[in-house]
């Protein structure tokens, strides 16, 4: 089985962002540059506020409906749990080795 992870995405005006991922890197990485349109591209969700990691993309998923499904308040209280600052857990990564990532920015959408 592949593992997985299920993260939370904030902007700078609170807005909060939950996905699933088999490539955590490289899909913060998407966000970040706004690769894809869609929701959190358009709310500018792309600071990395949480990263669950699980055994199994199965795992992540049923992780990320279960997030969806609860408060505002209940998010913002699992993610202090760990990340008391609400920091940007991936502001330090390098993308730099992430050749791939470059490539999917430079294709047109």
């Amino acid at each position: 089985m592949n593992p997985g992870h299920t993260y939370v995405l904030g902007s700078a005006s609170g807005t909060l962002y939950i996905g699933v991922t088999s490539e955590l890197r490289l899909r913060i990485c998407q966000h970040k540059l706004g690769v894809f349109e869609g929701f959190s591209r358009r709310y500018g969700c792309h600071r990395l506020l949480l990263a669950e990691p699980f055994h199994s993309i199965t795992e992540a998923i049923a992780r990320e409906t279960q997030l969806k499904g609860w408060t505002r308040a209940k998010k913002l209280e699992l993610i202090r749990r760990t990340n008391p600052q609400l920091e940007d857990l991936a502001e330090t990564w390098t993308y730099e080795r992430l050749g791939p990532c470059q490539a999917i920015a430079d294709e047109s959408f």
